[in-house]
């Protein structure tokens, strides 16, 4: 399953997927990851939640990405959730294949069972149909 944090830059998207994520570590079963640009939210997110950085991989595409996530699926089998922030800019979004590759993702998710929630600087309007009906916050 995948769930979406929307919004436009500077609302507060990230404050509100650090919260998720904060909060399911309370009773979590299962490993948290959340994967970020950088490593600067590293000292707001409980030590069960594992903060991956992208910028230390050679990601430079959409499709890169979506190989690295799913090498973060394989790699833990106890994985629950997996947190994305700023999709756009961590996932190397180019122009607005940002459907296509939420889309690949929330596949993935759906045959692992595991929860993705992603943060992304798009207005729900902006989605399809079909995505907009994922989106738990919007700001």
């Amino acid at each position: 399953m995948i769930q979406l944090i929307t919004g436009e830059k500077g609302k507060g998207k990230t404050k509100v997927l650090l919260d998720k994520a904060n909060e399911t570590a309370k009773n979590a079963k299962g490993s948290l990851v959340f994967v970020d640009k950088d490593s600067s939210h590293i000292l707001e997110l409980k030590n069960t939640v594992r903060l991956v950085d992208v910028s230390k991989y050679a990601i430079s595409s959409s499709d890169e990405f979506y190989g690295f996530v799913a090498g973060i699926f394989s790699a833990d089998h106890d994985l629950e959730q997996l947190y994305i922030d700023a999709f756009l800019k961590t996932a190397y979004i180019k122009d607005d294949d940002y459907i296509e590759s939420l889309k690949k993702i929330e596949a993935l998710s759906n045959t692992y069972n595991i929860t993705v929630t992603v943060s992304i600087s798009v207005t729900k309007d902006q989605l399809p149909a079909d995505m907009a009906d994922k989106v738990i916050v919007a700001l």
